[in-house]
């Protein structure tokens, strides 16, 4: 856990395509939890250079909490190389590696002392991260917004901590300080919180999509393959604007993550989020939303330890 000493809250903001950008990740930062962004997101080498650069020169010098980098290591992804190349020279704190094997990264991230994290959805997928020599493992769950998992949050957990005593970071559904301390108590390291940091100033989702995370909850929500051909979980409602009857989709020919190629570009419009969104009421800054959680999990461990100590007194 060295990488994450002095955090001021156990929290990641998950890296979202198309939705995280510097200005988010710097401000997760400077608010205290690591900040994160998928490579994909860059179109181009040149971008991802820009991206990396100005988060490097923003948190230069601070007292911020580390950054992360989303790499896709699956074998469409045309563009790793170069983006390993960056990883090198920009050097950050964590590699978060997603969609394939975290073997291709961790030989340029462990030769400058950072950290792999290898984003996985089952156990099957969590032992062979963990033989392949992850540091850590984003345990994908049941609620997560995008791609997204099956299991419970308290069951990967628990089911991760009987063979491996690395980092693990949860993401499922975990929505406020009082589910962090939750699944802190139960075992994980770090907590994985996309949807709650969709919509935040800093954030790069439109105001619209913005505004329908304002506006639905939990049951505007659908699971489904058959937008990028891995299970994702979607807003009904955006589906229905593009033109799309939720309940009669076409599954795309192949699976493609090369963010080189315009196959991305359908998915703009098609806006995910994870079974957390009740719990965005307004859009509002990075910092307001990490302090609301910081506060809300110091008082559910404050309860936790009052309950406890009745129970022993």
């Amino acid at each position: 856990m060295t990488a994450f000493a002095g955090l001021r809250l156990r929290v990641v903001a998950a890296p979202m395509f198309l939705i995280s950008g510097p200005d988010l990740v710097v401000a997760a930062c400077k608010s205290g939890i690591v900040g994160s962004f998928p490579a994909p997101n860059c179109r181009t080498t040149d971008d991802l250079d820009a991206w990396m650069g100005k988060i490097s020169d923003q948190l230069a010098g601070s007292d911020a909490a580390p950054w992360a980098i989303n790499l896709v290591t699956h074998s469409t992804n045309a563009r790793l190389a170069q983006d390993l190349r960056l990883v090198a020279e920009y050097q950050p704190a964590v590699v978060i590696t997603a969609l394939g094997s975290p073997i291709p990264a961790i030989e340029t991230v462990k030769a400058y002392g950072g950290t792999v994290i290898a984003d996985v959805v089952n156990i099957k997928l969590a032992k062979k991260a963990v033989a392949a020599g992850a540091d850590g493992l984003a345990c994908i769950s049941a609620g997560a917004g995008g791609h997204t998992g099956f299991m419970s949050p308290f069951a990967f957990i628990s089911a991760v901590r009987d063979f491996f005593e690395g980092i693990v970071t949860i993401g499922g559904g975990i929505t406020d300080g009082a589910g962090v301390a939750g699944a802190v108590a139960a075992g994980a390291d770090l907590v994985y919180m996309g949807t709650r940091f969709l919509a935040t100033e800093e954030s790069m989702a439109s105001p619209e999509y913005k505004q329908m995370v304002v506006d639905h909850g939990p049951d505007d929500l659908i699971i489904t393959d058959e937008i990028t051909g891995t299970p994702a979980s979607w807003l009904r409602p955006s589906l229905v604007a593009n033109g799309l009857d939720p309940d009669s989709l076409a599954k795309p020919a192949e699976r493609v993550y090369d963010s080189t190629t315009d196959v991305a570009a359908r998915w703009k419009d098609l806006w995910a989020a994870g079974q957390g969104l009740q719990a965005v009421r307004s859009v509002e800054p990075v910092a307001a939303v990490v302090g609301r959680l910081a506060q809300e999990y110091h008082a559910a461990a404050e309860r936790l330890s009052r309950r406890v100590h009745v129970q022993q007194g």
